[in-house]
């Protein structure tokens, strides 16, 4: 089905209630006869975000007319009970100007739980488009139910999974795991499509400066299905590491160059603010804009614990190249002793601390860990990881070894007996203790914990296993709104048998899908979780239709933290 007409039709929908003549525009905002008026339109939608069971942040952000002044803007705001604003529960005013990027961000308290309410905003007898949002549910609750997404690159092809999300009616919130946006220049990753399909980034250059992060999030915002989604659903977000740059650490990034841009503290600042002016998310300590962990319950049923994995505790990356000796040999006993470094931090200890507690008093059924970076042991044969066979050739000398085990050679045997090894060390495979300490967390509590996870441009379903073999959970890992997966990795391989060779060697991966961008919705009662994932056929055609995937749940209790089909 051809998903333009519906999306389309919402926007068309929730603009009409908006509409408004705009002859008076000019009469309060002008400076004097044969001075031309200074004006403010409402040019990047409205979105809402961390909603909590009697509270909800509320934002726009006004685009000042070209003769802008320097002047400040009030803005008003009302929030209602019908999408007609008959019934006005909160009203208030907030003004805004160039320090804050013009953006306007309200933390409305004072609400009922489990109720949906509409936003909307005036300048100048000029209304934003229409938003709807819903607090949270308290008490016995029977279903909570979240779109999950990831990794957004404006360039990299449309947004049609944000497009198929606004089509949602009754989710509780959208959750998005980090790579909102992403820092490259115009001729950067995944942009190669991008002219023809008219989604050149803004500035053209890799962005450093608060302006850089402050334009390119404009651009993105401009986009009418990211709006779509974000005025019909509240946003629960964390960042990842293209918020700031490339595999970032607490220290610095892969893709940032102090001799060339400057230190990165300069740069992480800007990113920081930016990132706070434009998303709906609400500080935990005004203080520390880098501390976004926070926690939101769902009643009896869920605890959802969004986490930060990239920015305030995680030590610099591993990488293979530092282990590689003279003749390709690899030093397994130092990479083996630096993995299993106690001291190597991925949360911070501050933020361990903190999950402890957050686990520990919560009471809910499920335990859902919002983050970035797959948790689940992804180990693959070296010889993949490191780039010495292909895929393809390597599930080929597997079939040899199973049909023919006299047949192979010295080399193929040499191949075949090396150790499986993570295929990315900047997931939580590269920092073992640390997973192991979360794992130790859950097990002791006795938690049914789910992960949910992004980063990694393709869908994942893995048992959860500490390094006892001991069932902790499973998790949930989502595909990319945009970003190109295995797919363009693997360009000469099927992603079929990609998938499938995945599934064979990783012991505790129940699923991969590597060619599809989409989303997931889980869903969680107190008899089951489950997880359904959703694709779109194509980000390069401004047609394409939807397409389901697989869906998996997990029982609570014990003996039930496993996957299993639907």
């Amino acid at each position: 089905m051809n998903s333009q007409h519906s999306r389309r039709q919402f926007i068309r929908q929730f603009a009409a209630t908006t509409a408004v003549a705009s002859t008076s525009l000019a009469l309060s905002a002008c400076g004097g006869a044969g001075i031309a008026p200074v004006y403010a339109t409402f040019e990047h939608g409205v979105a809402s975000g961390d909603p909590l069971s009697d509270r909800v942040i509320i934002w726009t952000r006004v685009t000042p007319s070209s003769n802008y002044d320097g002047r400040d803007f009030e803005l008003t705001w009302q929030l209602a009970s019908d999408e007609q604003f008959s019934k006005v529960i909160k009203s208030g005013s907030i003004v805004t100007n160039a320090s804050r990027d013009f953006t306007a961000k309200i933390d409305v308290t004072g609400l009922s739980a489990n109720t949906n309410y509409f936003y909307r905003f005036n300048f100048d007898s000029r209304l934003s488009p229409v938003g709807r949002t819903k607090t949270l549910p308290i008490g016995s609750v029977q279903q909570v139910k979240l779109a999950v997404v990831s990794c957004s690159n404006y360039p990299a092809g449309y947004f049609h999974v944000y497009a198929e999300i606004a089509k949602l009616n009754d989710l509780d919130a959208v959750l998005h795991l980090g790579d909102y946006i992403y820092e490259y220049p115009r001729d950067g990753y995944a942009s190669q499509d991008a002219a023809s399909l008219n989604r050149q980034v803004e500035p053209k250059t890799e962005i450093v400066t608060l302006t850089d992060y402050r334009t390119r999030y404009a651009i993105y915002r401009s986009d009418t299905d990211l709006q779509a989604v974000h005025a019909k659903h509240p946003f629960i977000t964390v960042w990842d590491d293209h918020e700031f740059a490339n595999d970032t650490w607490n220290g610095g990034a892969e893709n940032h160059d102090p001799a060339k841009e400057g230190p990165f503290s300069a740069r992480r600042a800007a990113a920081l603010q930016a990132y706070h002016e434009w998303m709906p998310i609400r500080l935990p300590d005004a203080s520390k804009n880098d501390r976004i962990y926070r926690s939101f319950d769902f009643g009896n049923l869920a605890s959802l614990h969004m986490l930060d994995t990239r920015l305030i505790g995680r030590d610099k990356q591993l990488s293979y190249a530092t282990y590689m000796g003279a003749g390709g040999a690899f030093d397994t006993a130092k990479f083996s002793a630096d993995m299993g470094n106690p001291n190597r931090q991925l949360m911070g200890q501050e933020q361990s601390t903190w999950l402890q507690a957050q686990m520990s008093k919560s009471t809910a059924t499920w335990q859902i860990l919002g983050q970035q970076i797959l948790m689940a042991r992804m180990n693959i044969p070296a010889p993949l990881v490191l780039g010495q066979i292909s895929f393809s050739d390597y599930t080929t000398l597997l079939g040899k070894a199973q049909l023919a085990p006299a047949t192979l050679t010295s080399s193929e045997t040499a191949i075949l007996t090396q150790p499986a090894i993570p295929y990315n060390l900047d997931a939580w495979d590269g920092y073992v203790v640390a997973r192991e300490t979360v794992f130790a967390t859950a097990k002791a509590l006795d938690k049914n914990l789910i992960s949910l996870a992004g980063d990694t441009h393709n869908s994942w379903a893995s048992d959860l296993l500490d390094l006892n073999a001991n069932a902790i959970g499973v998790e949930f890992g989502v595909s990319s709104v945009s970003s190109p997966g295995f797919e363009e990795y693997f360009a000469k391989e099927d992603p079929a048998k990609v998938a499938a060779g995945l599934e064979q060697i990783i012991a505790p991966l129940v699923y991969a899908e590597t060619k599809s961008r989409g989303y997931m919705l889980v869903s969680a009662t107190p008899s089951e979780a489950r997880c359904e994932w959703r694709y779109v056929s194509t980000v390069k055609s401004k047609t394409y239709t939807a397409v389901s995937g697989k869906t998996l749940k997990v029982l609570p209790g014990k003996a039930n933290r496993k996957l299993l089909p639907t």
